[in-house]
C-alpha cells in the first residue's frame, strides 16, 4: 500500500495530519510538494494537504473537485470543518482501502511482512476503552497464561456507557481478539487460549514462569518485546518435526538451531487473521525446509524471514500493544 501526501509549500495542516497517519499505520509516507495548478492537476491535489492511498484520494467528494494549490478543509463524522481528517477517519480509509483494492492494484504482491504490519495496525482499537480491555486481557494472558472471562472486565468498562460484551464484540469485529461461539475469549493477539505449535515461557519479576501458546511465529517473537520479559520459544518445524527454539534474554535472542528461518504468508488482510494466515506463519530448521514447505503450498504466497528480519517484524507488531494510546 503506496501512501502519499500531496502539499503546497509551509502547508500549516501537513503536520498534523502526518502526525495521524503515524497513529494509525507505521506503513512509510511520502511527501510531495506542489507549486502550480499544472502539476497539481497532474498529481491529483485536490486542496493541501491531500492523502493518497495507491494514488487514490480516499476523500474526494461525490463528483470530484477541481485540483488546485488552495487551502483543503475536510469534515469530520459531525459534519464539522476541520484541517484534518481524524484518526478514526484515516483509520478507516485505509482499512477499507486494504479490504478494497483499486482496479489493476494487488496488494498480495508487496513484501508480505509489509502486508501483514498494515493489517494488523489497522487491527488496533482506537478507542480509549477499547484500548483499555485489549490490555487488561494481554496482561491477563501475561500472567496466567488464559484470558480472563469477560465478567472479570466489567471493572474496566464501568462508567464507560457500554457493556463489556459490546466492547468484545467490537474488538473481536476489528480483529484485535477473537471471541469463541459462547463469547468467551479465544485469541487476543499474539496469545491463543488453545494450545498451538508455539509455545512461550514468560520469565516473571518473581522468578518463576508462565507458559502461554502464540497464535504463529511472528507472534511468538513479538511478545518478549511486547512484555519487555526474557523468554523461551519452543515450536517445531513443520516438515520434519525437529524442534525450533528462540531463546530471548535481555534483548537479545538466540537461535536453534542458528539455521532456523520464518516463513511468512502474504494472504493477511482476507479476513480475521487467526483464519487467513496465522497457520501460514511458522518456523523451519533451515532455509531448504522453508522451501520445501512453500513447493507444495505454491496457493500461499509469501516470503522466508531470516532470524532478524522475523524479529523485528514480531517487534513492530506487538512491541508498542502495551503502551498508553495516543490521541490527537
Amino acid at each position: 500500500m503506496n501512501l502519499e501526501v500531496l502539499h503546497v509549500p509551509d502547508c500549516p495542516n501537513l503536520p498534523p495530519l502526518l502526525e495521524r497517519l503515524a497513529q494509525v499505520t507505521d506503513l512509510p509516507v511520502t511527501t510531495r510538494q506542489i507549486d502550480t495548478d499544472e502539476d497539481a492537476a497532474r498529481y491529483g491535489m485536490a486542496g493541501s494537504p491531500t492523502l493518497l492511498i495507491d494514488g487514490v484520494d480516499p476523500f474526494a467528494a461525490v463528483g470530484g473537485r477541481e485540483c488546485g494549490v488552495s487551502c483543503r478543509l475536510y469534515r469530520d463524522p459531525d459534519g464539522r470543518i476541520v484541517a484534518a481528517p481524524s484518526v478514526e477517519q484515516l483509520h478507516t480509509a485505509l482499512a477499507t482501502a486494504l479490504a478494497n483494492p483499486a482496479p489493476g492494484e494487488q496488494h498480495q504482491t508487496e513484501p508480505p511482512g509489509e502486508v501483514l504490519s498494515a493489517w494488523r495496525t489497522l487491527a488496533l482499537p482506537l478507542d480509549p476503552v477499547d484500548k483499555a480491555v485489549q490490555q487488561a486481557i494481554l496482561r491477563s494472558f501475561a500472567t496466567t497464561g488464559q484470558p480472563p472471562v469477560p465478567s472479570d472486565l466489567d471493572e474496566v468498562t464501568a462508567g464507560s456507557g457500554r457493556s463489556t460484551d459490546e466492547v468484545l464484540t467490537a474488538l473481536h469485529n476489528g480483529d484485535a481478539i477473537r471471541l469463541a461461539p459462547n463469547g468467551e475469549i479465544a485469541v487476543a493477539y499474539p496469545f491463543s487460549a488453545a494450545p498451538t505449535r508455539h509455545r512461550v515461557r514468560i520469565s516473571t519479576p518473581a522468578g518463576d514462569s508462565v507458559d502461554v501458546y502464540a497464535m504463529c511465529a511472528i507472534d511468538a517473537l513479538g511478545i518478549a518485546p511486547m512484555l519487555e520479559r526474557d523468554t523461551l520459544i519452543e515450536s517445531v518445524d513443520v516438515t520434519t518435526g525437529q524442534p525450533v527454539t528462540v531463546t530471548s534474554r535481555n534483548g537479545r535472542a538466540t537461535w536453534d538451531p542458528s539455521t532456523a528461518v520464518v516463513f511468512i504468508g502474504a494472504t493477511a488482510g482476507g479476513g480475521p487473521s487467526a483464519d487467513c494466515c496465522c497457520d501460514y506463519l511458522n518456523f523451519f530448521t533451515d532455509h531448504a525446509a522453508a522451501e520445501a514447505w512453500t513447493a507444495i503450498h505454491p496457493h500461499v504466497p509469501g516470503q522466508i524471514l531470516n532470524p532478524a528480519e522475523a524479529e523485528n517484524l514480531g517487534a513492530r507488531l506487538f512491541g508498542h500493544l502495551l503502551t498508553p494510546a495516543t490521541r490527537p
